[in-house]
């Protein structure tokens, strides 16, 4: 088991959240359109950061509802966007099973994110609205668990739907999952 102290075991797992932030395709939205403003690139690695430093420290690791409120707060603060899809969620667990797999020494995870990163940063994250008429999102992004990718790790080849995004009533963008619960 690797000592969280140990400069080589913050750098990966700092390297994993970045990696993971990278496929979040609300977040990848949100930096491609500049929600977060002219230095929205520079926030996705500040989030990274500020996770990290969260890890370091407190004496015991953060839990998934933490990561998650956290990451919606920082969106809402930072993007003015509000976050509906569950994803934040998702990315929250990746991030707490990232950081205990490189603390017992497995790489795998780490790995596994950098090159799905390194996949989509060759093509843009492409906003598209989905069935239910709220934003989705076409990117390599599979919920949860990262080991449960499927062979190819990608998407649909169907051209994505270039219709704009709704807007909600108070004029925000609606971030939504693929089977709203709202409606």
């Amino acid at each position: 088991m690797s000592d969280s102290s140990c400069p080589s075991t913050s750098l990966s797992f700092a390297k994993g959240v970045i990696a993971r932030l990278a496929l979040w395709p609300a977040l990848g939205i949100a930096v491609q359109n500049s929600w977060g403003g002219p230095d929205s690139t520079k926030k996705r690695t500040w989030i990274a950061s500020v996770i990290v430093d969260t890890f370091e420290e407190q004496s015991t690791p953060p839990d998934t509802e933490y990561i998650e409120e956290m990451l919606l707060q920082i969106m809402d603060d930072e993007f003015e966007t509000v976050i509906e899809d569950e994803s934040a969620e998702s990315v929250a667990k990746d991030i707490i099973k990232l950081w205990k797999d490189i603390h017992q020494g497995d790489l795998a995870g780490l790995q596994y994110l950098e090159q799905q990163a390194n996949t989509i940063s060759n093509r843009p994250i492409v906003a598209q609205t989905g069935p239910s008429g709220g934003l989705d999102t076409d990117s390599n992004e599979e919920e949860g668990d990262w080991e449960s990718d499927d062979e190819d790790g990608h998407g649909s080849d169907h051209p994505p739907d270039r219709r704009p995004p709704q807007m909600d009533e108070d004029g925000f963008t609606a971030v939504k999952g693929r089977y709203s619960k709202h409606g």
